[in-house]
């Protein structure tokens, strides 16, 4: 008698710290075909710290890969914030080289609102605060934060995550994962994790990668 054929089970799991990428993600996971298991993180009182402290206590959970999305504009707050990132890239770092589930570090540089104004195409690069009040309509940016529908509204019209991801495409990168993506038998090795602190006067993000690793 044949047996029927084990169905490998497509599961991500993305640790998150802010409402808009919680929002975003949750929207964007029921328009793919995999399964993508949301850890919103409160980083308000501990920053890169907690943020690691949290991911320390997840166990593997079965899943092919995992996305911690940070913003970068804690870093240059302070020796402590510097030392507590820095310690979430070597965590990151020595779960690939031990071979475990392959941790993405996804750094959106100022932050994810950034990230939000690129999908706009009347977006050209200034202040994002300014924007998304001015050209995006919202009172502040804290409204844009609390908008559950956050994707379907910047990928809507002629907006979209392609757009973001043209911008976003080439160049250098305060952090860069260097990845194999085996389709076929599910299976996602990181090789290498740079990081430029040159770059961290520069706005930007590696989020690419993300919707380069979910697109089965």
């Amino acid at each position: 008698m044949n047996r029927p054929k084990r169905e490998l089970k497509k599961k991500f799991i993305v640790f998150c710290e802010g409402d808009t990428e919680f929002y975003y993600i949750d929207q964007m996971r029921k328009n793919q075909g995999v399964e993508i298991s949301l850890q919103p993180i409160n980083m308000k009182g501990g920053g890169y710290q907690n943020f690691l402290d949290v991911i320390r206590t997840k166990a593997q959970n079965n899943c092919i890969a995992k996305f911690i999305i940070v913003d970068a504009d804690r870093i240059q707050n302070g020796k402590s914030e510097e030392e507590g990132f820095r310690k979430l890239l070597d965590y990151c770092r020595m779960q690939n080289a031990k071979k475990a589930a392959p941790h993405f570090l996804i750094v959106d540089n100022p932050d994810f609102e950034y990230v939000a104004c690129l999908h706009i195409t009347d977006y050209k690069g200034q202040d994002t605060a300014t924007f998304i009040k001015n050209q995006m309509g919202f009172q502040s940016v804290s409204m844009l934060k609390k908008k559950a529908d956050i994707y379907n509204y910047l990928n809507s019209g002629s907006n979209g995550y392609q757009t973001m991801l043209q911008r976003l495409n080439g160049g250098r990168k305060f952090v860069k994962n260097v990845y194999i993506v085996r389709r076929k038998s599910f299976d996602i090795e990181i090789t290498g994790t740079t990081i430029d602190f040159d770059c961290l006067s520069t706005k930007g993000s590696n989020i690419e990668e993300f919707f380069d690793v979910i697109d089965w």
